[in-house]
């Protein structure tokens, strides 16, 4: 009996399911990218095309283009990435505790926002670049009590 033969059945039989497996949970997720896609008004077939996946999804987003460049830089693109799905939650209406969720668990959260009731509400970087959004009113985070943005006192004459 040859047990070197029948570890090597056993390993390829788990080895052809683990690609089996990988396979459908990919298929997944582009479908849900699909339909993230479509839902943002694009054309869905973008999600499965790389680097034009990625330059739509900026665009859905709200961002320049110049990020494709930042996002593929090695190291910094983890970080560009991390605040690209940030703002593809923010976009849908989520919140970071979803964003969360799509970097760690992208099985289940992206077909949560691709086929679940999320709405596309719109680029998340519109409220970066009309500034601060306090909800107090005016631009400072502080209130009209900021010490710094009094003016100049002037002497009694």
């Amino acid at each position: 009996m040859d047990y070197n033969s029948e570890y090597s059945a056993a390993g390829a039989g788990i080895g052809a399911g683990m690609v089996i497996f990988w396979l459908a949970v990919m298929v997944l997720v582009y479908a849900s990218l699909w339909k993230v896609f479509v839902k943002a008004g694009k054309p869905g077939w973008a999600a499965i095309i790389p680097i034009y996946n990625l330059i739509v999804m900026i665009e859905i987003v709200g961002k320049p283009t110049i990020w494709v460049l930042w996002m593929l830089i090695p190291c910094v693109n983890v970080v560009f990435g991390i605040w690209l799905t940030n703002l593809l939650s923010k976009s849908f209406g989520k919140t970071e505790g979803f964003t969360v969720g799509l970097l760690i668990l992208p099985i289940v959260f992206f077909p949560i926002l691709g086929f679940g009731d999320a709405k596309y509400l719109g680029p998340s970087a519109a409220e970066a670049q009309n500034g601060f959004n306090n909800p107090f009113g005016g631009n400072n985070p502080f209130g009209s009590n900021d010490p710094f943005n009094q003016p100049p006192k002037t002497p009694n004459a």
